[in-house]
């Protein structure tokens, strides 16, 4: 904290212990004031600020917490953007929110001061999904959404999400614009006098009509359903109250549910973190699926727009995929699908970011579909539907961290429909003798064995901040000409906007992906290591992806080790210490 202007934050922090600010938060405040030290700092330092997925951050008192006030200032400066932006139209936004502490209450506070603004607001009855808000704006025609959600943070975060017209995350210009409309707000210009007149609140009627959709995009062909038992956790989100109904409407009636991970719990007790990413949320699942004899484990985060899967393989064993695995598989599935229907004629597209498998441009290739890649987020990805819309059909995209979308109904990752989608996947297959796991490795055999692997690196407060940018700065200015054995060839560096091909010395600009934080380097033999800072998370993330020959006469299991085992090589040589 030495590069911390002391006297500059009391004097933030004396700014809350004055109107407008309410009693106990002042009161509050003079008590953090008279205590002092990094708790004191860490709420005043800043002000929060928007990331690659808005807005989120620890649940507190000051200008770097979430709260009523940062919560609330957000809203009035969105509010002052949309006036702005359509001056002559009735406004409207869609307000969701997700299971923590506060979420529900945060969300009333966000449309108290939308209405209080005249702005007409869809408010969810109870928590939902957070791919079912973006389909709320699209049904509503709404002009924005929002939803309270810290997707897969621990239990102290939350979150404020917005979203545009079109049921995508805000991206450049708006986010900015945003931005900058919520930097003129004062904390003394909220108008926290709602109007419960301009709300309306939404319930079970959109469920239908969103799982309706979601049925319609995920399953192909009227057949028989019932054939593969599906274990489903929602580890104490949203998810729940969706999930279950929606694969009942598909016909997979061999549903079964971890019980003891079923109640909705801000505090996500079962669980060291509510991050299907982590195979120790798979613990419980994986003892009951083996019980039962599931064929599929399917588990989603708090706010449910991430799907993770684990299906049998060779041996019968259950393997957690990696979110690389299951967006290549359905990748694969829904062009095969759209190809037996004849709706492939040469201009259908798939999407990535620039971060996950280049197993996806290979497939685009084999198939003769499209490829585009993006920023991590799904914001980036519905920017690409929204630039092609009339020129491009989307099959079907997604990103390394379980993050899938099937058609462009929902613009936001969404784990129901993918949910749906890797059910109908295991049942088509299992109907042919086959296996989602023989799937995937069909995929590797026909274009090589990828196999991925993330460290990511916590560092939290100012502190870490400063060390995540250090660490960036070393290895932009000290890149390494040899991984694994391997002559780096390339390296493409997305804040200087510039492909460097270090055989040749030529330097390409990157001209169609925005500027961003983020490092890749690649290899003669294929291998490739990116590396960036989380934009919701206090995370460095390095992503490790090896390439080698598949050999369908050798266990899986042998290959895949040889793969880790080259990685962690790579994740020694680089010096990455977790």
């Amino acid at each position: 904290m030495s590069n911390i202007d002391l006297n500059k934050v009391i004097a933030r922090a004396r700014e809350w212990t004055q109107a407008p600010f309410d009693e106990e938060t002042r009161a509050q405040v003079e008590r953090m004031i008279e205590a002092g030290g990094d708790a004191l700092v860490e709420s005043f330092y800043k002000d929060l600020e928007f990331g690659t997925g808005g807005m989120r951050g620890i649940m507190g008192i000051g200008t770097n917490r979430m709260n009523k006030y940062t919560i609330g200032k957000n809203t009035q400066g969105l509010a002052n953007y949309l006036k702005a932006k359509y001056p002559e139209k009735p406004l409207a936004v869609a307000v969701n929110y997700d299971v923590r502490h506060n979420s529900k209450d945060f969300a009333r506070i966000v449309a108290d001061v939308l209405t209080a603004n005249g702005i007409k607001v869809y408010l969810f009855e109870q928590f939902r999904p957070t791919p079912e808000l973006s389909f709320a704006v699209r049904y509503f025609r709404a002009d924005a959404g929002i939803v309270l959600t810290a997707s897969h943070n621990p239990p102290e975060y939350n979150g404020y999400k917005v979203y545009g017209a079109d049921g995508a995350q805000v991206v450049p210009p708006d986010d900015k614009q945003i931005v900058d409309a919520i930097a003129r707000v004062k904390f003394e210009d909220i108008r926290f006098d709602g109007r419960p007149e301009l709300i309306q609140y939404v319930g079970e009627a959109l469920d239908e009509v969103y799982i309706k959709a979601a049925v319609e995009h995920a399953t192909f062909g009227q057949r028989e359903r019932s054939n593969v038992r599906i274990l489903f956790t929602s580890l104490h989100g949203t998810s729940i109250t969706i999930m279950p109904r929606a694969m009942q409407a598909a016909g997979f009636t061999d549903f079964h549910i971890v019980e003891e991970q079923a109640e909705p719990d801000g505090d996500f007790p079962t669980v060291k973190s509510p991050n299907p990413e982590e195979p120790e949320a798979f613990t419980m699942a994986l003892k009951k699926a083996d019980e039962i004899g599931a064929d599929i484990i399917l588990a989603t985060d708090p706010d449910a727009d991430r799907i993770a899967v684990a299906v049998r393989d060779d041996s019968g064993a259950m393997r957690l995929l990696n979110g690389n695995q299951t967006m290549a598989v359905m990748d694969q599935f829904l062009i095969d699908r759209w190809r037996e229907a004849g709706k492939i004629q040469g201009r259908e597209f798939i999407a990535s970011t620039i971060v996950s498998t280049d197993l996806i441009m290979d497939i685009g290739a084999g198939e003769g579909v499209t490829v585009k890649r993006s920023l991590t987020g799904f914001k980036w990805i519905a920017k690409l539907i929204r630039e092609n819309e009339g020129k491009l059909s989307f099959i079907g995209g997604g990103e390394e961290s379980f993050g899938y979308m099937v058609g462009d109904f929902v613009r936001d990752k969404d784990s129901i429909t993918s949910g749906l989608l890797a059910a109908e996947i295991a049942s088509y297959m299992k109907v042919r003798g086959e296996s989602f796991f023989r799937f995937l490795t069909s995929i590797y055999e026909r274009y090589g064995f990828y196999r991925e692997h993330l460290v990511a690196l916590v560092r939290k407060g100012l502190e870490g901040k400063a060390e995540i940018d250090a660490m960036m700065k070393k290895f932009r200015s000290q890149p390494p000409a040899v991984i694994a054995g391997e002559k780096v060839v390339r390296i493409e560096d997305y804040l200087e906007g510039v492909i460097k091909d270090l055989e040749t010395g030529k330097q390409t600009p990157i001209t169609d992906i925005p500027q961003s934080n983020v490092l890749i380097y690649y290899t003669g033999a294929g291998t490739k290591v990116a590396l960036r800072p989380s934009g919701t998370e206090p995370k460095i993330k390095f992503y490790f992806s090896v390439k080698m020959p598949f050999d369908p006469g050798k266990p899986f299991v042998e290959q895949d080790a040889a793969a880790l085992k080259k990685i962690n090589r790579i994740i020694d040589e680089l010096g990455i210490d977790g």
